[in-house]
């Protein structure tokens, strides 16, 4: 087959170096890509919801499959586009309709679907800025602290968490006002659950799934979990707490009911279905849905997957994922992420990047990286993940960190205490 990622983070990094193993790949091409994945597939200039552009390469090159790695272009209707573009109808391509993407597109929209289809999740009231008196008063009637979440995508920084009233009346205001743009139209208020949090992955065709192996990743920029949010500085898997009985209730009271809801509602999925949990006590609850791999889980889930990804999806888009066998590797995965200096905020670009060549038992994959005058270059706040597997995940944690003391550009920065709350 011949095969399309669409994305240029460590997530599609990661997806092309399991595809490329596939027997079935015949050709790999990544759009845009990054320095990593040219050396294993072919890098091509597009933009990812540049539909049309897509459209005649995938023509042009007889692409059989597209995997879609980033939000963006699912919320904004790429399989819509092919399931109505007469040229495209044929092509295989791995993620939700609009309707099915609108789970992570609309946060006000995923509590909807929760709460009729009896999904576990925190209470709360949305809210805009013709009912913004209404929005405070009912920020009056919660504990803190108080969770405002921007109802659009809005890069992962569109959800506050508050401690005093006074700010969360404030920032209600604000993003009502346009502070995340168009995203802040509608603001989600909730209340605060407090418990330790994971997430789950399932991949389904839209009536069967298959449930990928669980992770936790690690969100804020400073050691013991404090700082500003970032894209995530690494992930662990599998969760050492979700247990058999915990995951039994993860599966009958989430997931089941999830995919359940998509087919009542006639909804078209076929794709990755990322769900974050909190485990507060000892029962899940769902803080949001994602409709595509998260970022940097994609780097230790997809390396304990021994099933043929390529196989996988193509039997995701056939609506025969009952037909498969998922194997799964027993090692724990963990990934250290390696982020310019400054990050998440203002950084600088274009560093060198030394000592690729020597990591051994580790793999390097690449989140913002590029290929400039012959070197290896940074091209973004994430920039290297650093994943091993071991039999366990403090095990794995100690290879990743030798390898990288042997890993170099100029400000490098990686947190030091991944696994410190488990």
């Amino acid at each position: 087959m011949n095969v399309l990622v669409l994305g240029s983070g460590g997530r599609e990094h990661t997806f092309a170096h399991y595809l490329s193993k596939s027997e079935q790949c015949k050709a790999l091409y990544v759009a845009p890509g990054n320095a990593g994945t040219g050396q294993i597939a072919t890098n091509v200039p597009l933009s990812v919801t540049d539909f049309k552009a897509i459209e005649t390469f995938v023509i042009d090159k007889a692409i059989d499959m597209v995997i879609v790695g980033p939000e963006d272009p699912l919320v904004q209707g790429i399989s819509d586009y092919f399931s109505e573009t007469e040229a495209l109808r044929n092509v295989m391509l791995i993620g939700p309709s609009k309707r099915g993407a609108l789970l992570e597109g609309s946060k006000e929209r995923a509590k909807e679907f929760m709460a009729m289809h009896n999904i576990p999740t925190a209470a709360y009231e949305s809210f805009t800025a013709e009912s913004l008196a209404a929005g405070k008063a009912f920020l009056e009637t919660l504990q803190p602290p108080y969770v405002l979440k921007a109802d659009g995508l809005a890069a992962g920084k569109g959800v506050l968490i508050l401690n005093d009233l006074a700010d969360a009346k404030k920032e209600l205001t604000q993003m009502l006002d346009g502070k995340f743009g168009d995203a802040s139209r509608t603001v989600v208020i909730e209340e605060f659950l407090d418990g330790i949090e994971l997430s789950v992955f399932v991949l389904t065709d839209g009536k069967n799934y298959q449930l990928l192996p669980t992770a936790k990743d690690y969100k804020r920029i400073g050691e013991g979990d404090t700082g500003l949010n970032t894209g995530g500085m690494g992930a662990i898997s599998p969760v050492p707490f979700a247990d058999a009985s915990f995951m039994e209730k993860i599966e009958n009271r989430i997931v089941k009911p999830t995919i359940d809801g998509l087919r009542k509602e006639e909804i078209d999925y076929r794709g990755f279905l990322f769900i974050g949990l909190i485990k507060v006590g000892d029962d899940p609850y769902v803080i949001e849905y994602n409709v595509r791999m998260g970022d940097p889980e994609t780097e230790v889930v997809l390396p304990r997957l021994k099933t043929d990804l390529l196989a996988l999806l193509k039997a995701t888009y056939q609506q025969k994922l009952d037909s498969v066998s998922l194997a799964i590797d027993h090692r724990a995965a963990t990934t250290v992420m390696l982020v310019s200096g400054g990050y998440p905020e203002k950084y600088a670009k274009g560093k060198p990047i030394t000592g690729l060549e020597t990591v051994e038992g580790s793999i390097v994959f690449h989140a913002g990286t590029k290929r400039q005058e012959g070197a290896t270059v940074t091209s973004g706040g994430r920039v290297l993940a650093v994943t091993s597997l071991d039999e366990d995940f403090r095990k794995a944690l100690k290879k990743s960190y030798q390898n990288i003391e042997k890993l170099h550009f100029d400000r490098m920065y990686y947190r030091k205490d991944l696994g410190f709350d488990l």
